[in-house]
């Protein structure tokens, strides 16, 4: 299990999340709600080594992993699927992937059979990855993450800015890996999309949970209120 235990963050002076503490179960999926600026990325960032927290922070099937470098969680089997995709431009969609299967770890997810799965993007793979649409690139940048294999995906905005149909086709993608028995903690801003993708939730403001519960019986009213601070 994957969790956070009273965890705070920091960017220099500026405090962006106070005692946080949530958790993600092995195959379960959790999706973070709140409005921007609320601390979903914070604490995906926080958890992946890229903000630096106290060890015991961040807790990996109960040992304290919090503050170790991003190269270490990801040995660990945490990966992000960072909001701008970050891919290499100078390399092709294929490169990228392979470059990622080289440095994570040895599992049933390959550049092979990302192809294989999904035909989509045979059509693309020799070329530049950030040559592509909105919707190919964030396909790239679920895929580079997936061929690290994994057993917590962290995905950050994976739908931001795409269009219906590349929505789909992100979530298609990550619904394969979700039947293959990998967590994933989800930041979407569209509610309904993110409880229906969902086991559980977390409804963020300012830093701190404000409520939580089972996805499938959310009441929306109640959320839509802890979103917005009413």
């Amino acid at each position: 299990m994957l969790r956070t235990d009273r965890l705070d963050a920091y960017y220099g002076l500026f405090q962006a999340l106070f005692g946080f503490t949530f958790e993600v179960r092995p195959g379960e999926t959790v999706a973070l709600i709140g409005s921007n600026g609320a601390g979903k990325s914070t604490l995906l960032r926080s958890i992946v080594g890229s903000v630096r927290t106290r060890a015991d922070g961040v807790l990996l099937d109960g040992r304290p992993v919090g503050g170790e470098p991003e190269r270490k969680q990801l040995d660990r089997g945490i990966a992000l699927v960072p909001e701008g995709r970050r891919l290499f431009p100078s390399l092709t969609v294929r490169e990228n992937l392979q470059l990622a299967m080289r440095n994570g770890r040895k599992g049933p997810w390959t550049v092979e059979r990302l192809m294989k799965e999904f035909p989509v993007m045979q059509a693309f793979q020799h070329r530049p990855a950030t040559a592509l649409s909105g919707g190919q690139q964030q396909l790239v940048a679920l895929s580079r993450a997936l061929v690290c294999n994994p057993d917590y995906l962290l995905c950050d905005e994976i739908s931001l800015g795409l269009s219906p149909v590349a929505v789909n086709e992100v979530y298609e993608l990550l619904g394969r890996a979700r039947r293959d028995g990998l967590a994933v903690v989800l930041v979407e801003q569209n509610v309904k999309r993110a409880l229906s993708e969902s086991d559980r939730f977390y409804c963020i403001q300012k830093g701190r949970v404000v409520l939580e519960g089972s996805s499938e019986h959310a009441d929306h009213a109640q959320v839509a209120h802890a979103y917005f601070g009413i």
